[in-house]
């Protein structure tokens, strides 16, 4: 869903080489996708001559490392969202791929769809803003899961919250701070929920939420209230499943909806236009920083350590 279909929609781009830790699993994946090249180590995927770029989805804690090694071997990298474990990892992989001019996107895919766009149009239309809050929560009782795991890097914050704080500060326009957090848990420092309170520079608030397992299930929406009125939308996320956007504005209310191709498919589109083109990046590595840096804050704001610190 997130590279190999969005490969057959955009023509400059071709999936040629997997690696993963099982060799079979490997081969099984290439072998149902029809992927040529099977490497044995992911080492030989960031030196394999014939790619150009690089695609990493791997755990959290893993982010950093394989980034910076594809940008030393000189490779583009379309890296999964959160970027890195922590701030300081984030600065060192911002440092290395400016240093290098490579396109290094973090996969905020949501960001490349019309829906993102859209929504920003219309949080001019409510006046100044005096509060944000989005919510990315969603169900993942698989307490086994990765993302439960501290080594990797998991947590609500880190798998969920990495949207909600993203979207807020897109909506927001400006970089804010935490002023304050709460958290539950369902393994020692590992968030199964997390809540954070921010602060915009012009006095006005932010509150990101998340959650893979609390008493409310699903929640993929962000909500803006101005000056002049209101902005809700509905599945920022996916929007091409379904999404909707209301606008209350002088006691009348609107509702519409965005059309458009999955929003993996417009990320990959502009990554491939990045590559040769110097097309524009809307998550940067650059961006990666300020966006760990408020996850990092929010963990301290409820108690707990910043993922890959301890």
């Amino acid at each position: 869903m997130a590279l190999i279909r969005p490969a057959r929609a955009v023509p400059d781009v071709a999936v040629t080489a997997i690696a993963a830790r099982d060799p079979a699993r490997a081969r099984a994946f290439a072998d149902r996708h029809d992927i040529p090249v099977v490497h044995g180590s992911y080492a030989e995927v960031v030196e394999d001559p014939d790619i150009d770029a690089v695609y990493i989805p791997l755990p959290n804690s893993l982010h950093a490392e394989w980034t910076l090694a594809a940008i030393a071997a000189g490779k583009h990298v379309l890296c999964e969202k959160p970027m890195t474990s922590n701030a300081k990892e984030a600065q060192q992989v911002a440092d290395a791929a400016e240093a290098s001019g490579l396109v290094v996107m973090e996969a905020f895919h949501y960001r490349y769809h019309p829906l993102a766009a859209r929504a920003l149009e219309l949080v001019d239309t409510v006046g100044p803003i005096h509060h944000v809050h989005t919510r990315m929560c969603f169900p993942l009782p698989r307490f086994s899961n990765i993302r439960y795991r501290l080594d990797l890097a998991g947590g609500a914050m880190m798998d969920a919250g990495c949207y909600a704080v993203h979207f807020m500060r897109t909506l927001g326009g400006a970089r804010p701070e935490v002023v304050s957090a709460r958290a539950k848990l369902r393994f020692p420092q590992v968030d199964r929920y997390l809540t954070a309170g921010f602060r915009f520079p012009d006095g006005a608030t932010g509150q990101a939420t998340a959650s893979m397992w609390s008493a409310r299930l699903i929640g993929i929406s962000a909500r803006v209230v101005g000056e002049g009125g209101e902005l809700r939308v509905f599945n920022y996320v996916a929007p091409q499943i379904y999404n909707r956007l209301t606008v209350s504005v002088g006691g009348k209310t609107t509702h519409e909806r965005v059309t458009g191709e999955p929003t993996y498919t417009y990320q990959l589109r502009a990554f491939a236009h990045a590559v040769p083109d110097g097309g524009p990046v809307l998550t940067p590595a650059a961006d990666a920083v300020d966006n760990m840096r408020l996850i990092d804050d929010a963990y301290r704001a409820a108690g707990l350590e910043p993922r890959g610190l301890h």
